[in-house]
């Protein structure tokens, strides 16, 4: 059995090798090794044959980013001879051909090469051959990055440049990256950066540029590391001048305000620093009525319109911008004084109705209690409504009429007072109430209808 596993295994070599395909006896786990100066970085092989049944030799091999190489292990089963100058650095673990690399140096970066040869036994003449090869790299961990800002005192936008420089005591290949209120900071015109990254120039600053700034510095063996912040200090405006008050009425830049009325104007801009404030009477030969961002305003010391204008001035950055408007005094009352007006209108009109009603009411018991036809009278009193207040051309409903007839006289009476008053709009025709009306032999139609 164990003779024709062996033959097997030969077959399979001698196919591999005919058909141009790697039998794969070994296997690398990684390709690239990142190290550490100082410390080690094994260099592991993974071997697929079985190693009593074949001879093996091989070396171990490193070149530098010269391109010089140099020969460090070679070995076989049995042996292994290391150079003498990494003899107390290198450690060559057989069988399985791995390379352990103590301490280790920057010279020590570059790749390192594995030629590995198997002889199978009592396959006399048949050599395998395997080669590989490991890069690796030697850094040093970065330590906490510095920001240095020049100049380090506020700017004016639009005036002034910023330099931002990072830097680290430790570390090799280090990669930058800025952050701005701990947002990346994307390319725009007017950043440049340096090609590893390490500087950053504004030019110009704009207001949109100022906030806090960090570097955050990293490499293959060590995280990224922020820097403390950096306050960007930036002079700008002002900007969105805006004159408010809240009382009055505002319609676009016309404020309309009530006869007596004492007024407060506010005028607000986005600035840093903060700026000074003018207020000045256009209708008054551009004359400065005062000082800071608040106006009081007296009505009664006004004409009917005058015209204002607010300046606003940044002393460092020497801008200034404007906003002017139109006050006017007029009556507005507020919601109680209406109310009031409201029923100043309606009580006169209310006092004459009810006057009007009394008296209407005071006629006809008067006309009630002298006459035997008390009922006829109060018809004729509907006839007189109904010719100043019902329309000619109404559609009937003598049916109600009727009922109308049947009702007692103070019942009546109150049906005439709320024809009096309009109210009686079911009725229709005339004609057919005077029909209704002479059934009962209470009156008879006049000869005109």
């Amino acid at each position: 059995m164990e003779a024709g596993g062996r033959t097997a295994l030969c077959v399979c070599s001698i196919l591999f090798m005919l058909t141009d395909v790697s039998p794969d006896f070994i296997h690398v786990p990684l390709s690239i090794h990142h190290g550490i100066e100082g410390e080690s970085v094994l260099l592991s092989v993974e071997t697929r044959f079985p190693l009593d049944d074949v001879e093996i030799q091989g070396t171990w091999s490193h070149t530098g980013p010269s391109g010089v190489r140099t020969t460090l292990v070679t070995f076989n089963k049995e042996t292994t001879i290391t150079d003498m100058t990494y003899r107390d650095r290198l450690l060559f673990r057989g069988p399985n051909v791995s390379l352990l690399i103590h301490e280790l140096h920057q010279a020590d970066e570059g790749d390192y090469h594995l030629k590995l040869n198997i002889a199978f036994h009592n396959e006399t003449g048949l050599v395998i051959k395997e080669e590989r090869t490991v890069h690796v790299t030697v850094d040093v961990p970065v330590s906490t990055p510095v920001v240095e800002k020049s100049p380090s005192y506020a700017v004016v936008e639009d005036k002034a440049n910023v330099t931002w420089t990072c830097s680290v005591e430790r570390g090799t290949r280090v990669v930058f990256q800025w952050l701005r209120d701990n947002v990346a900071l994307d390319l725009r015109d007017g950043y440049r950066f340096s090609r590893d990254n390490s500087t950053l120039v504004i030019a110009p600053v704009r207001k949109e540029d100022r906030g806090s700034y960090r570097c955050v510095a990293g490499n293959a063996v060590s995280r990224g590391r922020a820097s403390r912040a950096v306050e960007l200090n930036v002079y700008y405006g002002p900007y969105n001048l805006e004159v408010n008050s809240g009382q009055g009425l505002r319609t676009g830049e016309v404020f309309t305000i009530n006869p007596g009325e004492l007024v407060f104007f506010e005028c607000q801009a986005d600035s840093n620093p903060p700026n000074s404030y003018v207020w000045i009477s256009k209708s008054r030969n551009a004359t400065v009525i005062t000082e800071g961002p608040r106006l009081e305003v007296r009505s009664y010391k006004l004409a009917q319109a005058e015209e204002y204008l607010c300046r606003a001035f940044n002393n460092v950055t020497q801008k200034q911008n404007e906003a002017q408007f139109t006050l006017v005094v007029a009556s507005l009352g507020t919601g109680k004084e209406k109310h009031s007006q409201a029923g100043g209108y309606l009580s006169p009109l209310a006092a004459i109705t009810v006057s009007s009603l009394f008296v209407i009411g005071c006629m006809l018991l008067f006309f009630l209690r002298r006459t035997c036809h008390p009922k006829r009278v109060l018809m004729s009193i509907y006839n007189s409504f109904m010719n100043l207040f019902l329309p000619d051309r109404f559609q009937s409903r003598s049916d109600h009429i009727v009922q109308v007839m049947k009702m007692p006289q103070r019942t009546l009476v109150s049906t005439s007072l709320s024809l009096y008053l309009g109210k009686w709009n079911q009725h229709r025709h005339r004609a057919d109430l005077w029909l209704a009306l002479s059934q009962f032999r209470i009156c008879t139609p006049p000869s005109t209808m």
